[in-house]
């Protein structure tokens, strides 16, 4: 029995600054069955605040403290291990490490920095990563889908680093089971009881999947044919969209 569910965002609730064909009506119908949501990102390229001011324009109404990004898993696990970073992140984020950087760095923390990703920026962590210092990546993703078209995403960058310094990054956002760990928590529901919804067969459903949770498919925002060969053979679900699911949770 589904009891709880965790939505991705972009691909799922909305692409661009457009929701979704029937997403306002999937909150709804699960709002008014008292099912409780967390909505869990990958996004690292703005603040929390930033995107529930960009989902209340579309219309979609998020509270702040239901939503679980890997900005905020980075902050908490850094603060945790007394880490200062050295940041590869995009500009708009940057502004949330402020309080926690320094001159001398304890960590190389790596995000979309979109643009910032260059050749200077990547050595200058290759170097720090060879001097000893641990690569913490708020991601793996491959890519993610923009208004035009399909982008690179962290993951890519983060395979370079760690293939360059002979080393193994640690993955502070989904597919990591920790990530999915503190969103369920919040619902006070064992994990099995939690679908996890996504666009993303990797790190939405086979994440989930491998953490304990459920998992569900939507035939949307990046999704790509073939995408049912991955989740299928691990027991997870395949829908055209968000409102497919919903029918099948109620």
């Amino acid at each position: 029995m589904i009891q709880g569910v965790l939505l991705d965002l972009e691909g799922v609730l909305y692409v661009g600054d457009f929701p979704l064909p029937g997403a306002r009506e999937a909150l709804l119908s699960l709002r008014a069955a008292g099912i409780p949501v967390r909505y869990v990102t990958n996004s690292t390229r703005a603040t929390r605040a930033a995107i529930i001011q960009r989902l209340a324009h579309m219309g979609l109404e998020v509270s702040i403290q239901h939503l679980f990004t890997p900005v905020v898993a980075a902050r908490q696990y850094l603060i945790s291990r007394h880490l200062t970073p050295h940041l590869l992140v995009h500009p708009h984020i940057q502004s949330e490490f402020a309080d926690l950087t320094g001159p001398t760095p304890g960590a190389v923390l790596l995000g979309d920095a979109g643009s910032a990703f260059g050749y200077e920026a990547l050595n200058r962590c290759f170097r720090l990563l060879l001097e000893g210092l641990p690569l913490l990546a708020m991601g793996s993703n491959r890519y993610f889908r923009e208004d035009d078209d399909l982008s690179l995403d962290v993951g890519p960058f983060m395979a370079a680093l760690e293939y360059a310094a002979e080393l193994e990054a640690v993955v502070l956002g989904k597919p990591a089971a920790d990530f999915f760990h503190a969103a369920v928590h919040s619902l006070d529901l064992p994990p099995q009881d939690v679908v996890m919804v996504g666009d993303d067969a990797e790190m939405d459903i086979c994440g989930a999947l491998a953490a304990g949770l459920q998992g569900a498919l939507v035939r949307t925002g990046k999704y790509r044919c073939g995408d049912e060969t991955k989740v299928e053979p691990q027991g997870g679900r395949v829908f055209d969209d968000l409102d497919a699911v919903v029918d099948y949770i109620l």
